[in-house]
């Protein structure tokens, strides 16, 4: 007969668990953090079976709880990061915000942010003056305002997997609103046009 493989059935964030130790723990980085059903190499060399109702970010200290009692500690591994520094206050904030308008998930220190490598997003930055350096540590990036919500209104939110409820998406996302709305999709001007 096979080993009991351990089985996690749902997540609780940092401040939400009891003192208590836990049964074992997890070492992932940021992108390995974003799981619902998945199987996962314990800090101990079992492995985890992930099974939970809808995909988590899980942030260091972070636990998933197992099925039967007890509880897995998230550990976030150390990452390939930038650490992207600025002239003041105001220069930090607008390089904040230009990371934001990429959607680049980014931790937010006292006087310095961190992001993923990406030598793009590194040549953009230099480029608006900042000072980037190459660094490794846990990143723990601040999660989004639609992090724990679902549904209702993001723009990069995806369509239902139903024909009906596509058609409905559709009806309000899209195209077939337009046209309900009697407008034209987009078209090119030709060439010449100035």
């Amino acid at each position: 007969m096979g080993a009991v493989m351990l089985r996690a059935i749902a997540a609780l964030k940092a401040v939400d668990v009891q003192h208590t130790p836990p049964c074992a723990r997890a070492v992932l980085d940021h992108d390995r953090r974003h799981l619902r059903r998945c199987r996962i190499d314990l800090c101990s060399g079992e492995t985890l079976l992930v099974d939970l109702p809808e995909t988590v970010a899980l942030g260091n200290d972070d636990v998933l709880l197992l099925e039967g009692g007890g509880h897995v500690e998230i550990v976030a591994a150390e990452e390939p990061l930038y650490a992207v520094c600025a002239r003041d206050a105001r220069h930090l904030a607008e390089l904040a915000w230009h990371i934001g308008n990429r959607h680049l998930p980014a931790e937010i220190a006292d006087g310095h942010i961190l992001i993923l490598r990406d030598h793009v997003i590194r040549a953009m930055l230099i480029g608006l003056g900042a000072e980037v350096t190459d660094v490794v540590a846990p990143f723990n990036p601040v999660r989004g305002a639609y992090s724990g919500h679902h549904g209702g209104g993001h723009a990069h939110e995806q369509p239902p997997p139903s024909p009906s409820l596509h058609r409905q998406y559709e009806l309000n996302h899209g195209e077939a609103r337009d046209r309900a709305a009697g407008s034209q999709p987009f078209k090119s001007l030709p060439e010449d046009t100035p």
